[in-house]
C-alpha cells in the first residue's frame, strides 16, 4: 500500500495560496479517478481518498503546516505503510515556478511541514517531491509570499505544474520514486514534452 501525502494549510483562507501546492496535486488526483473524500480513522486530524481498489491513499492532513507530522505518522501506522512507500507532495518557494524536485530521503531544507514530518517520524529516509512556487520579490516576506494567492498572469504555469507533479505522483504509485527522480527532476523534461 501507498500514502500520498499533499501538505498544506486547511480553510477557504488558504486555498490556492503557494503554500498549498501539496493539497492541490492530491485534490486533482483525486478529481481525475473520481474519488471521494472522508474523514481519516482513529481520530487522525486529516483526510484521506482511497485509490486504487484501496491500494493507494491519498491524504490531506488537517492540522496547519507546520504540525504535519502528527496525522502523517498516524496514518502511516494505521495503514501499515513501508517508508519508502510514502511520498510528501510540498512546495518549496526556493524553485521556480513549475520546476519539480523529487528525492528518495533528505533534510527539510527550510520547509518547516517537511521538518515536522521528519520530527515524527523520526527518519529523513522517506521520499519527498518539492513543487516550484518561485520566491518572488527578495523583499518580500518569505511567509507572506507562500501565504500568498499565485498571480493572473502565473495561471496557466500554476495548471500545468500541477498537472506535471500529479503525473508524478501516478508514476511514484505504479513505479516508485526512482523513475519519477529520472523523469521529472530534469530542468530541460518541459521543453522535450513540448516538442
Amino acid at each position: 500500500m501507498k500514502l500520498v501525502v499533499g501538505l498544506g494549510n486547511p480553510g477557504s483562507r488558504y486555498a490556492r495560496t503557494r503554500h498549498n501546492v501539496g493539497f492541490e496535486v492530491v485534490e486533482v488526483i483525486a478529481t481525475r479517478h473520481r474519488l471521494e473524500w472522508e474523514a481519516a480513522p482513529r481520530g487522525t486530524e486529516a483526510d484521506i481518498s482511497r485509490w486504487r481498489a484501496s491500494d493507494v491513499l491519498l491524504a490531506k492532513p488537517l492540522t496547519f503546516m507546520n504540525a504535519s507530522g502528527p496525522p502523517v505518522v498516524s496514518l502511516a501506522q494505521f495503514f501499515k505503510i513501508e517508508i519508502h512507500d510514502l511520498l510528501v507532495v510540498v512546495d518549496d518557494a526556493n524553485l521556480e515556478l513549475g520546476r519539480l524536485r523529487t528525492r528518495s530521503a533528505g533534510s527539510a531544507g527550510g520547509h518547516n511541514g517537511l521538518k515536522s514530518v521528519i520530527q515524527a517520524l523520526g527518519t529523513d529516509q522517506f521520499p519527498r517531491m518539492r513543487v516550484g512556487v518561485g520566491r518572488g520579490e527578495a523583499r518580500r516576506d518569505l511567509a507572506d509570499h507562500v501565504l500568498a494567492k499565485f498571480e493572473p498572469d502565473e495561471g496557466s504555469a500554476v495548471a500545468e505544474m500541477i498537472e506535471r507533479a500529479s503525473e508524478a505522483v501516478e508514476l511514484f504509485v505504479a513505479d516508485g520514486i526512482q523513475p519519477v527522480m529520472n523523469k521529472f527532476n530534469r530542468k530541460e523534461d518541459r521543453k522535450e514534452e513540448t516538442e
